[in-house]
């Protein structure tokens, strides 16, 4: 046959003595023939080898299956006959010449030897023998006796023991590790009534929150306060993990509502399981559940919360196996296959998602001595090291099978926020000995002041966002971090320039009260513009609304504590009643959808980072210097605190503890080096 697009070529002219097979058969049918037998006089021979042809496979077959016959049918000498009653078994013959230690050989009953069996032996295998078949039928009978509902329930009851034995199979002990000096878990209590009371006030939203929770979503991930009932997203899959269970966890504890505390260690115990057909968030699992399990973990001393951030971290893993090892943005913890957000520019890995990570799984290699984390994390940053920067600036997709950036989009707000935070944090957690984290951030900060930062008209600075070589004059909700995050990194920063990065601090606050302040219900939009004369101020409908938002909050806290400014404490309190005012209802709290109307709607999701966050700074911003004070904690980005490792001090005391074998000391070294 020629291609489609040939032309049929002209036949030649069909002389008498053309045969038919000269002709192309595909176009056309052939009348039969009667040529008789003569004209074909090899024909009878040709089916007599036929059907000699076919005698042979199936004389080849029964050959066949004579020799497996010979070779997989039961051995003769080693049984009686086929027909053997529940009597004429294998008998483990016992030769009393030898001691009665005789493992290898058997008899069988009714083959002679009659001196060298053991008729006692015989005997009692016989009847325990007949004993178990009765057994079987008896419980055979009962359960035929019983109900299909039942049945089911014995069924069930089976399974959750098979489950119970994995999960202890799962649970395998993990290597004592001394935990850093941990300071400043408990107290913090106010000496001033007056802030003393609103703490107190800050703790029975918490509580509010975590009750209704408790009642209404109890092993959901999150709740939907008026419907009352359970409510979860796509970054935690189609499971129920109890996401607000683990991100409350330390707020509960810091706080002394040490009940609540125990009634989520019950349930993370006895029902937080990973082996779940789940597609997951790599990154929102790691902050929320990672960092929830291992601050939980640092606070109590409970060992169960070690172990179970240990088990997810595991199961996050295969999400690095890309050709780059930029890990996937998603993942399923049964299967291990993973894959990008579909709406991520040309299939590209998230900047905020792979660079959030390291804080986490520098702590799980300590509390481990496992470096495989620590490996992770540090090859991605060698990667991006090696990366060209357009102006300096990290944009925000980054294909993991070609290792190329995406869009040219660089932002401090949604998807590249917490990457310039976990440098800053990688830093402080290694008490400050990881100098290249802390290089990395100071050159993103230049690149994003020169660029990023500008002064509105009216005087307000805020951040905007590059897109494809032009500043967007809109600031996110999620970019009002960043004042706290410049006060954190002032202390360390280059030419001596601490100063002027608290006072950045303090302009990126200032702006973002404003943007709070410019509402109706004193509440921050999602995002807010700085065009022409509008500063401060949403202007699409679907950036006007509040879900609970921690950001802003939490720069007012790291404000406090590095200046004791009183308008920080002021700023939070007019937070906190504008939060119990319009987004508290009979079954939690609510996010709104239009904070410039008063008399908005809810969104009806009490999300899990408001316990985790939002309650936790405002507690914090209320508290004294002294709990968790920021020389000893580092906060990952979902509020959750780890401690700053003294790595000189963890080795000395392994050294002194525990000495391995040179290979060891390498694996050891390597896991602590940062």
């Amino acid at each position: 046959r020629g291609r489609a697009t040939e032309l049929p070529r002209p036949l030649p002219a069909i002389t008498p003595m053309t045969t038919p097979a000269l002709l192309p058969l595909s176009g056309r049918r052939l009348p039969p023939l009667n040529l008789g037998a003569s004209a074909f006089p090899h024909h009878r021979a040709t089916l007599r080898l036929s059907e000699k042809f076919i005698l042979l496979l199936i004389l080849s077959a029964f050959i066949t299956l004579c020799f497996g016959a010979f070779f997989f049918l039961p051995d003769s000498s080693k049984h009686k006959r086929f027909d053997l009653g529940l009597e004429d078994v294998l008998i483990p013959h016992v030769d009393t010449s030898k001691g009665g230690k005789n493992l290898g050989g058997f008899l069988i009953h009714g083959q002679g030897h009659d001196e060298h069996r053991h008729r006692e032996e015989e005997e009692r295998l016989r009847n325990k023998i007949r004993a178990d078949h009765e057994k079987a039928l008896e419980e055979a009978k009962e359960k035929l006796k019983k109900s299909r509902d039942e049945i089911q329930a014995e069924i069930q009851t089976e399974k959750n023991k098979v489950v119970q034995e994995l999960k202890k199979k799962d649970s395998k002990p993990l290597p004592p590790v001394p935990l850093p000096n941990l300071i400043g878990i408990n107290s913090g209590e106010p000496a001033d009534p007056d802030i003393r009371e609103k703490r107190n006030k800050i703790k029975e939203m918490m509580k509010h929150a975590w009750d209704n929770y408790r009642q209404y979503g109890w092993g959901h991930n999150e709740l939907k306060p008026i419907a009352r009932k359970g409510h979860s997203t796509n970054i935690f899959g189609n499971s129920q993990m109890g996401a607000t269970i683990v991100d409350a966890l330390d707020t509960l504890y810091i706080m002394g509502l040490h009940d609540e505390f125990r009634e989520g260690q019950e349930w993370i115990d006895k029902n937080l399981d990973f082996s779940v057909n789940s597609e997951v968030s790599v990154f929102e699992v790691n902050i929320r559940f990672i960092g929830g399990l291992l601050a939980a973990y640092y606070l109590s001393g409970q060992e169960v919360f070690k172990i179970k951030a240990v088990q997810l971290a595991g199961k996050l893993l295969p999400a690095f196996n890309t050709p780059t090892g930029i890990p996937w943005a998603m993942v399923n913890l049964k299967s291990g296959v993973g894959r990008n957000w579909g709406w991520a520019s040309a299939g590209s890995s998230i900047l905020a998602e792979f660079g959030t990570l390291h804080m986490e799984f520098v702590h799980l290699s300590y509390l481990t001595g496992d470096p495989v984390y620590y490996n992770k994390v540090m090859h991605i940053r060698k990667l991006l090291q090696k990366m060209d920067r357009p102006n300096g600036l990290y944009p925000n997709y980054l294909n993991p099978r070609t290792g190329r950036w995406g869009q040219h989009h660089t932002s401090v707000g949604g998807l590249g926020d917490s990457f310039y935070e976990y440098l800053l944090k990688a830093w402080l957690m290694s008490d400050k000995m990881d100098t290249e984290a802390r290089k990395m951030y100071d050159d993103a900060i230049e690149a994003i002041e020169k660029h990023l930062i500008r002064k509105s008209n009216g005087g307000l600075t805020f951040i905007g966002e590059w897109k494809n070589g032009h500043l967007e004059r809109k600031m996110g909700h999620l970019t009002c971090f960043a004042g706290g995050m410049f006060a954190l990194g002032a202390d360390g920063s280059r030419d001596d320039k601490a100063g002027h990065y608290l006072q950045l601090g303090a302009e990126i606050a200032h702006t973002c009260h404003e943007s709070y302040d410019r509402t109706t219900l004193k509440l921050g939009p999602e995002a807010f513009k700085f065009d022409g004369g509008v500063e401060a101020v949403a202007v699409r409908q679907n950036e006007k609304y509040y879900i609970l938002r921690p950001e802003v909050i939490e720069t007012y806290w790291y404000m406090w504590r590095f200046t004791h400014d009183p308008k920080y404490r002021q700023w939070g309190w007019e937070a906190t009643q504008a939060i119990d005012k319009y987004c508290r209802v009979s079954g939690g709290f609510s996010g709104v959808k239009d904070v410039y109307s008063s008399s908005p709607t809810y969104d009806d999701v009490q999300q899990s980072f408001f316990l985790a966050e939002t309650l936790k700074y405002l507690y914090l911003l209320f508290s004294s210097d002294d709990l968790l004070p920021l020389d000893n904690w580092v906060f990952n980005t979902e509020a959750h605190p780890l401690p700053v490792l003294h790595l000189q001090e963890r080795r000395q005391t392994l050294d002194k503890t525990r000495p391995l074998n040179q290979a060891s000391t390498g694996v050891r070294n390597e896991a602590l080096h940062i």
